[in-house]
Formats: C-alpha cells, sequence, structure tokens
C-alpha cells in the first residue's frame, strides 16, 4: 500500500477517471512564525480532503482528513491542531491551513481524493511549502574541477556539492566570467542525511577550451532566505592525476 502512495505522489498526478484534483497554489514561501495555506479543488467526485506531506527523498506522512460533514478534523501520527487544521467552502473545495511554521514544515504537501467512480485515488500535483527566516543557516558548497581524464576530451563537468541544507528545496544558479548560464547545468534532487540536513549536486558541462582559459566560474545557491556561492578556476586548481 505504501509502494502504491509513494508511486502515486512520484508521478505528481493521478488521474484514473474524469476526476482531476487541483491544488493552488504551486508554490507558498513564508517565514518561520507565520501561517502557510493551500487551496485543493476535487471537482464533484469527493467529499473528504487527505492531505499528504512529503519531504524531498522522503516517505509521504499522512496530515489528516477532513469530511465536509464533520465539525473536527481526524490527524495522522505526528500531527495535530493547532498546528494543522483543514477548512472547507463546499463538498470539494478544501484549505490546509498550517499555524506558526517551522523551517521543519518546508515540503510539498498533496491533495487527495476518493472517486466512487472508478473506486481509486486521484492526488493533486502538489503544493511546494518553503519555509524563510533570518536564523537560516546558509548551506556549505564545495565545487570540483573537472578531472584531468575529462580534460583530455573537448567537454568537461564541474560538480558543485551543496550540503547541510536546513530544507529540501534550493535553487542554483550557474555563472561563467558574472554571466549567468543555462546550458549544459544540470542538478539533483535533494537527499536527506542521517543528521537530518539535506543534500544536492549540480553539474555544469563546459568546454575544455574555455577552461583552460581560466574563466571564472560560479556556484550560486539560495536556499529560503540564505544564500552561498563559490568560485573556481584553473589557476586555483592543482594538477588532478
Amino acid at each position: 500500500m505504501l509502494g502504491t502512495l509513494c508511486s502515486l505522489i512520484t508521478a505528481l498526478t493521478c488521474v484514473t477517471g474524469v476526476t482531476v484534483v487541483t491544488q493552488k497554489p504551486s508554490v507558498v514561501t513564508v517565514r518561520r512564525g507565520e501561517t502557510a495555506t493551500m487551496d485543493c479543488n476535487q471537482g464533484t467526485v469527493s467529499n473528504t480532503a487527505y492531505w499528504y506531506k512529503q519531504i524531498p527523498g522522503g516517505v509521504p506522512q499522512f496530515v489528516l482528513y477532513f469530511y465536509h460533514s464533520y465539525s473536527s478534523v481526524t490527524y495522522g501520527s505526528g500531527f495535530s491542531s493547532p498546528k494543522f487544521t483543514s477548512t472547507h467552502q463546499s463538498k470539494s473545495d478544501y484549505r490546509l491551513i498550517i499555524n506558526n511554521v517551522e523551517e521543519t514544515d518546508s515540503a510539498v504537501y498533496y491533495c487527495k481524493a476518493w472517486d466512487s467512480s472508478v473506486n481509486d485515488v486521484v492526488f493533486g500535483q502538489g503544493t511546494k511549502l518553503i519555509v524563510t527566516g533570518s536564523t537560516l543557516p546558509a548551506p556549505v558548497l564545495t565545487i570540483y574541477p573537472p578531472s584531468s581524464n575529462e580534460l583530455k576530451s573537448n567537454k568537461a563537468t564541474l560538480v558543485c556539492l551543496v550540503s547541510q541544507m536546513s530544507m529540501g528545496f534550493a535553487d542554483v544558479i550557474w555563472m561563467a566570467s558574472g554571466i549567468p548560464v543555462t546550458s549544459g547545468v544540470s542538478t539533483s534532487t535533494a537527499v536527506q542525511q542521517p543528521d537530518k540536513s539535506f543534500q544536492i549536486s549540480s553539474y555544469l558541462a563546459i568546454e575544455t577550451s574555455d577552461w583552460n582559459q581560466d574563466k571564472v566560474y560560479t556556484c550560486k545557491v539560495s536556499v529560503g532566505s540564505s544564500v552561498s556561492e563559490k568560485i573556481i578556476k584553473k589557476s586555483d586548481c592543482g594538477t588532478e592525476e
């Protein structure tokens, strides 16, 4: 059952019949201590909204469900009022409310409906919650140069390892001589570490000739309100064997 749930959420939206679950907005950014809200429209087939929380690379966690005729919310393990609650505007319109948010609340929240016409569930596309704060620690950046074997060809790769992230979401920008680069950039999804921090890797494919010209490359990473950047150029690197 959990494997099926993970597969459905990984696919973001599962539409087995005519039902489409719509979540708005796609991204919510709030400061620590504020209240976050997100909405879910389930069309016409469901009277109950189920909400799940998933951090990058993690297992979906059941947060709560709310039946439109009930006056109370049923919670999953580890979730409770007044931190989490829900309201509804109709049988198909529901709202998840998260009070006094913390950085650990940063995750993607999915709304699930039950389509009785096909006896199956339907997930929304998810709402990403990003919690920022002035005390948010800056991530640690390490840039690795191309290997000597790579430099024998026309292409090379720079690797920016981003560690000690307090949440699983980050914006990574590469620059060459101060100019943003979009071509040849690939960034992994975040992976939670044993200490509960997150780590990602970003890759920039470059021309060997540009590296040999001693161009300055910058990896700039934003995690919430915290920004870190690191530069690398050939003349700063030792000879790789």
